[in-house]
């Protein structure tokens, strides 16, 4: 799922910022505070737990967002593999988004659900 969609000049107006990361940067890592979510921008970005690549986000896709629902720490560690342009979407933000933009969390619930049944399929 991407988002490609969504309204930019709404997420800024939530107050999101833009973060950059060079090829190689670490974003995240398993065990870190899950305070914000990610839009990518440009560039991609490698979902990784234990040692393996277990998703590949593209420009438009959305990660990070598990932690942020949730409240727990990070599940996986997030890698920039090329130079990446990111949106980052504290809790208000994302709070704001999902009352204020149709689809917001019903897209974000798709990509869960997605995700999940890959997962399945590995099991």
């Amino acid at each position: 799922m991407t988002y490609e969609n969504l309204d930019m000049s709404l997420v800024e107006k939530a107050g999101c910022g833009s973060e950059s990361y060079d090829a190689g940067a670490i974003i995240f890592s398993v065990g870190d505070k899950g305070d914000r979510m990610y839009v990518l921008r440009s560039g991609l970005v490698d979902i990784e737990r234990n040692g393996k690549v277990i998703h590949t986000v593209k420009p438009g896709g959305v990660f990070g967002e598990m932690a942020l629902i949730d409240g727990s720490p990070r599940s996986a560690t997030a890698r920039a593999i090329e130079a990446s342009e990111l949106t980052a979407i504290r809790e208000r933000a994302f709070l704001y988004l999902v009352h204020d933009t149709p689809y917001f969390a019903l897209d974000l619930m798709r990509t869960l659900a997605e995700r999940l049944r890959a997962m399945n399929e590995l099991i």
